[in-house]
């Protein structure tokens, strides 16, 4: 214990046997080279340049874009299918495309899990035009401003994850008010469309578009092309390479197999090996097990209300569990309560089944998932 100019009392650490060793937790010489070269493309969010195997659905994409660069509308299109199948880069790799083509055609981008509410909405589009006294502003005054904007030139809107969108308003709005213009929506949710408003759905007439789950070739093409661009050639055994695409293949999603990949080289570099092996990736497997199920006791209050109300209600249709939810004290809207059972059913706790026709017309059925570890799914 020594004193500082101050007089305030401290500990001169390095005194103590064990010093040396806690002050080498982060010692760079001890880790060696990286196995990483560029470890942003096993990212998410990362943009590749070539999107393997999603060169048909990009081009019927690109063809509901193409009207606008002729100075006329272009068409609508409602993209669907399953986590992980490559819907995002596929459309953002189109939009930069169009960026680099045309000034003259204004690209929105936006995630309605982020942006849920028209305002919301409205605000990212008022940032990507450079509109920035948006303090104080209602949402209609805030729509004029893109409109006007917008109506100068053309536009693309991409509304990511549409189904966590609070309301379907806006979308009316930009399909009767705006001209030139695609509009691009993505969900995994296919009976999302079905459920809209039927003033809204007429004035889309979405073309619909679906991104099917890539199959084992195909999947095992997609992660081998991120694995050359983010290791050295020889940097893992073909075997731990191969349980990666296996995994990712029986999972149907393709950011399984990304994250795999990063945790099993995190492995190979703790051991302070230079090549990733079959081992690496059972712990990585295992990771993916212990962090990527979610179990209802991990849901906030309200989902979980809900879920015990679907317990009770097993198989029986949306309206009536609404009903039994209103009874049990529940105080959430119908059109607030059917996004919370969409996300308890991507959450994969619950399955639902539309059922078309009949005397009642069209209904959804809810029926109680099982909590399976996500590799069972």
């Amino acid at each position: 214990m020594s004193c500082n100019a101050k007089g305030i009392a401290t500990t001169n650490y390095l005194n103590f046997p064990d010093a040396a060793a806690s002050m080498a937790f982060f010692n760079s010489s001890s880790g060696g080279e990286s196995l990483f070269r560029n470890p942003i493309a096993l990212d998410y969010d990362y943009q590749p340049k070539l999107v393997k195997y999603r060169e048909a659905e990009m081009k019927q994409v690109a063809a509901a874009i193409r009207p606008l660069l002729q100075k006329r509308s272009g068409r609508n299109i409602f993209i669907y299918g399953p986590s992980g199948v490559g819907k995002t880069v596929a459309v953002r790799n189109l939009l930069q495309e169009l960026e680099q083509e045309t000034d003259e055609i204004i690209p929105f981008y936006i995630n309605c899990w982020k942006s849920d509410t028209s305002f919301k909405v409205l605000l990212q589009m008022c940032d990507a035009i450079g509109y920035r006294f948006t303090q104080n502003k209602r949402t209609e005054e805030l729509f004029d401003v893109v409109k006007k904007e917008i109506n100068k030139m053309a536009a693309v809107i991409v509304l990511d994850e549409v189904d966590k969108l609070e309301d379907a308003d806006l979308l009316y709005n930009i399909a009767e008010d705006v001209f030139n213009k695609s509009i691009v929506l993505i969900t995994n949710r296919k009976e999302w469309i079905t459920e809209l408003d039927g003033r809204v759905k007429s004035r889309l007439t979405a073309e619909m578009l679906e991104f099917r789950p890539y199959n084992l070739s195909e999947t095992r093409g997609v992660l081998q092309h991120r694995l050359e661009f983010v290791f050295a050639q020889g940097a893992w055994e073909a075997d731990a390479f191969e349980a990666v695409v296996q995994k990712a293949a029986s999972m149907q999603d393709i950011r399984a197999g990304l994250y795999l990949i990063k945790e099993a080289a995190n492995t190979t570099e703790e051991r302070n090996s230079g090549k990733v092996n079959a081992t690496d990736v059972a712990v990585a497997l295992r990771k993916l097990d212990e962090f990527s199920i979610k179990k209802s006791d991990d849901l906030e209050g309200e989902e979980r209300f809900i879920l015990n109300i679907v317990k009770k209600n097993n198989n029986r249709r949306i309206g009536d569990i609404y009903a039994a939810y209103k009874e049990a004290g529940g105080g959430i809207a119908y059109k607030t309560f059917q996004r919370r059972i969409a996300k308890l059913e991507d959450d994969r706790f619950i399955s639902t089944e539309k059922i078309t026709g009949g005397s009642e017309g069209s209904t959804t059925i809810i029926k109680v998932g099982q909590e399976k570890k996500l590799t069972e799914f």
